[in-house]
Parts: C-alpha cells; structure tokens; sequence
C-alpha cells in the first residue's frame, strides 16, 4: 500500500532527528527523588481540583469583562471590528472574517454556549463600548492548567491600558479566585504581536510545537507561553502598579511601562 500524502507538510526532507535527547530540569524539580533514589517532582500537599471559571464578569477600572451574548454584544463587536478596515486582525484565528453582522451574530450565538471555551466580552468602562473578546480554554481542573485565547481586539481596544487590565482581570480570576497553578498562552508562532504581548504580560516561552494546528487550510506552528503560580505574586503586584492611575498622565501617557514594574516587582 502506498505511503499517503499529507500536504499540510512542509515541502522538502526533514532533518534528521539527534540521538541526543535534550532534558531540561528546573531546580525545583531536581531537589526531590522517591524511595528508588530516582528524581521526583516536588508534592503538592493538599492539593484539590479547580473549580471552572464562572460565568459572572470581572469588574476593573478601566473594563468589564463579561460573558459573552449575542444579544448585548454580537451588534457593538461587529462595529467595532468594521474599524480593522484590511481585516487582518482576523488572519491568526480560525474564524473570520465575518460576511454581515448576522454572520458574526450566529458565530457568538454558538460561543456564547460552549462549555469547553468560555468566551467573554470586553466593555470599556468610560465609553460602554464592547469592543473586544477573549476566552479560557484547554480548562483542566483537575491539572489546575488553564489557558486563555480566542483573543480578538477592536482597533479602540488595541495597546490601551484597558487591554492590559483586561488581560490582568482575567489572570487574577484564574490564580486568586480559582487558584490555578498554570495559565497558559498559545499563539501562531508566525504572529509577531501575539508573541510580543504573550513576553510583555510576563509570559515565559516554553517552546515550538510544530505542525501543531491545520486551519485556514494552513500548517500552524505553534508557540508555547505561561505563567506558573509561583511567578503570579510578583506579577499581581507590577500590575497592579502599572494600572494605579497614578502611573498616568494627564494625558494618558504612561509613567513606567510594564516591563519596568515586572523587573522591579520580580528583584
């Protein structure tokens, strides 16, 4: 029988694989072994599953980050996306663009009651647009690993300061209120400013999945990023620096970016 073609595959030979295997330990880990003397990951005393996120909003200064519904959002989303006037906003999700505004209103009506993804709007508090999305997903209570995406900014929304919090409302929720261990970031790794804003949050790189996603009948490679419990305190307190209305102009420029207060919160 004849070997099939996939041709979502790269074109050319792959290089052969090492017969070195790469092992990589954090010094955490390698601090503990069982009764065989053989390495170990550390305990996790008293640990209980995560309950999943709720679907209540989340209420900061700037945002409202709300459960989605086609009803009070599927309308204001559409507007506001009409401002992407090239679309391109759309090219890294395997949705979209969207033909009329009913054609986005059925997508949402169909989020709206996913029980795998959790999607949520996002309202700008001075304006009472809603002029975002985002969402858990890839939610293991058990793992207590959550990850968030499904990201879709409207061009108001985009490198604000409400996009920040947004992002820091949702973190917050996930690792306070719920107590997971792991929040997780996943992007195309093709999309340079996914991958920008994944590091400028306080994400870490873990790595490159390869040929990890068909869509948009396309290969996805995709780029690996997280947060882990332990690093959360730190980066709970550079946020909350960084979005203390003191850290602002008058004019609404920034006094420290949020790299500054990561590096100063994490020494």
């Amino acid at each position: 029988m004849s070997r099939p073609h996939f041709a979502g595959r790269r074109a050319g030979v792959r290089a052969p694989q090492s017969s070195i295997s790469l092992v990589v330990v954090t010094q955490r880990e390698s601090e503990h072994t069982n009764e065989l003397d053989q390495p170990i990951g550390r305990p996790l005393p008293g640990w209980e599953t995560c309950p999943p996120p709720p679907r209540t909003p989340i209420v900061g200064r700037l945002c409202r980050v709300e459960p989605l519904s086609a009803a009070a959002h599927a309308a204001a989303l559409h507007e506001a996306y009409t401002e992407d006037r090239d679309g391109s906003g759309w090219t890294y999700l395997p949705y979209g663009p969207f033909e009329s505004a009913d054609a986005y209103a059925e997508w949402v009506q169909r989020a709206e009651v996913q029980t795998d993804t959790i999607f949520y709007a996002i309202v700008d508090a001075a304006s009472e647009r809603t002029v975002g999305v985002a969402s858990y997903l890839r939610i293991a209570p058990d793992m207590g690993s959550i990850e968030v995406g499904h990201l879709r900014y409207a061009p108001a929304l985009q490198q604000t300061a409400a996009s920040t919090e947004a992002m820091f409302l949702m973190m917050r929720r996930a690792f306070d209120e719920l107590g997971y261990r792991r929040y997780e970031w996943k992007c195309d790794s093709l999309n340079a400013p996914s991958r920008a804003a994944a590091l400028r949050l306080g994400f870490q790189y873990e790595g490159l999945f390869r040929d990890a996603v068909v869509y948009k009948g396309r290969n996805r490679d995709n780029a690996w990023f997280s947060i882990v419990a332990d690093e959360w305190p730190a980066l709970r307190t550079a946020f909350e620096r960084w979005l203390d209305p003191a850290n602002f102009g008058a004019d609404g420029s920034q006094q420290k970016r949020l790299a500054e207060c990561i590096a100063e919160a994490q020494a």
